[in-house]
């Protein structure tokens, strides 16, 4: 793929060597992982000059130690080149990531401000009309794939609709125009900010609706009210509070799933992001793009599970992080 069908079998066995493919798997896999962690063992040129043999591929590192005809490195992770244009996948990523980690942002928030308004409305409003009628929409959310909902969606704002709405099909952040360059086009986010968002607030309706019955049903909440405060006080100051935590839940298991499942929405909609570059990789049988992206993704859920602990112990009183 790197040197195109006519290739050489010694350009193709230089290349092999070059990225290690000839070595045992086990041999590989340790090599990956050492140029993965921040702090790797690499070796160098000589032990008098301490040169260090991969300064090319790593660019900038500090040097912690050396032993004999080894060095230990602090560095940034690196996760290879691409086998497409030969960028850095950590570069190929990160100028990726701000427009998945937008999107998913955007999505959530509407996800949460609109799920939790209607599932405290459907509470309110136990085995009414209102209540029915969110616990529906909600069923029916859950149950269209988002890449289905996408196809949709874009088909009928972005094409049928498109002189109402003024919706685009497809698009991204930045757009090139020929005369004035990029062109933020914040409208381009709405579609696939709707579409990821569908089946979170899904979710959200249902776990807010539930807690919120529960929570209501408490001795504190029916002494509240019988001191007198209006039921806006008493949802606000002392119901929501205590019903958030399954919500938060849901949000923080929702985040990481919306910077994985964007992958669909992403390239359905044209939207630059993680997700487009994943597809395009597979496409093209970029493996490292693909490892590296899987990687990142998997790093954003430990980080995010960790932060939704932490929060616990703001939010309750009984929660104590030790």
């Amino acid at each position: 793929m790197m040197l195109g069908q006519r290739a050489d079998v010694a350009s193709i066995d230089a290349i092999n060597k070059e990225l290690g493919r000839d070595l045992p798997v086990s041999k590989r896999f340790a090599l990956y992982v050492n140029d993965l962690s921040p702090i790797s063992l690499n070796n160098t040129v000589d032990s008098s000059s301490h040169a260090f043999a991969d300064s090319k591929k790593y660019g900038s590192f500090t040097s912690i130690a050396h032993f004999s005809k080894y060095a230990l490195i602090l560095k940034v992770p690196y996760l290879s080149r691409s086998y497409q244009s030969q960028d850095l996948v950590m570069g190929i990523l990160t100028d990726a990531l701000p427009g998945t980690a937008l999107l998913a942002v955007v999505a959530l928030a509407l996800a949460a401000v609109i799920g939790i308004a209607l599932g405290i409305w459907s509470a309110l409003r136990y085995q009414q009309w209102p209540d029915k009628l969110n616990m529906f929409i909600s069923v029916l959310g859950m149950s269209v794939p988002s890449f289905f909902a996408g196809i949709v969606i874009a088909w009928l704002f972005g094409f049928v609709w498109s002189d109402v709405t003024g919706l685009n099909m497809t698009g991204s952040l930045y757009e090139v125009d020929p005369f004035n360059g990029e062109i933020l086009q914040w409208k381009n986010i709405i579609l696939p900010a709707i579409t990821l968002g569908i089946r979170p607030l899904s979710v959200i309706v249902q776990l807010t609706r539930s807690s919120m019955l529960e929570v209501l049903s408490m001795d504190y909440v029916r002494t509240a009210r019988a001191k007198g405060l209006s039921m806006w006080t008493v949802i606000v100051k002392h119901a929501l509070r205590n019903a958030l935590n399954p919500v938060i839940t849901a949000l923080s298991g929702w985040f990481g799933s919306l910077l994985a499942g964007a992958v669909f929405i992403e390239y359905i909609f044209g939207w630059k992001g993680v997700g487009k570059v994943t597809v395009d990789a597979l496409e093209h049988y970029d493996f490292p793009v693909v490892m590296g992206s899987v990687l990142m993704v998997s790093i954003f859920f430990v980080l995010i599970n960790i932060l939704v602990d932490l929060l616990y112990a703001r939010l309750d009183p009984r929660v104590r992080v030790e």
